[in-house]
């Protein structure tokens, strides 16, 4: 008999063994390199949910995080900019960090935009109440930073 006709009908003699010999679930830098540029789960396994989480995403979800994190050091230093001029901090808790030190208001900036893309990004299969991909708040969120940028460039143009 056969290996494939052995395992097909479910037998096997004492001592036979199916697994190899290394374990291929061990992690390296090598696992993480390959698996990230030729990543072998794109889809969700045998019918799951489409909401699960992965190992591949989307490439325009890097270019959108990536744009989202450049746009909120531009938020960050055209605020400056207008703190300078004499506007004020509408949100009072980024207006009581920018009152300690700007370095403090830049670095909970940062870590607050960063932590909320990877969160977003994370999840970007799933649906908020069933309807709404994350995917797509991503989106909104990079057009809202389009529109806050627009209105502080309109705004530093008024007060110079």
């Amino acid at each position: 008999m056969t290996r494939e006709s052995i395992e097909a009908a479910g037998r096997l003699p004492p001592g036979w063994e199916r697994r190899r010999a290394d374990d291929r679930r061990a992690l390296s830098w090598r696992t993480f390199v390959f698996g990230s540029l030729t990543p072998r789960r794109r889809g969700n396994r045998r019918g799951e949910a489409t909401e699960g989480l992965l190992d591949w995403y989307e490439p325009h979800l890097l270019f959108l995080a990536i744009m989202i994190l450049l746009m909120s050091v531009t938020d960050a230093f055209l605020t400056l900019q207008l703190i300078d001029l004499g506007a004020t901090e509408a949100n009072p808790v980024m207006a009581y960090l920018l009152e300690r030190t700007p370095l403090l208001f830049i670095t909970a900036k940062m870590f607050l935009t960063g932590a909320g893309i990877v969160v977003l990004v994370a999840l970007a299969r799933a649906r908020v109440f069933r309807v709404i991909r994350i995917s797509i708040i991503i989106h909104w969120c990079m057009l809202g930073y389009v529109a806050l940028l627009a209105y502080e460039a309109w705004l530093l143009r008024q007060m110079l």
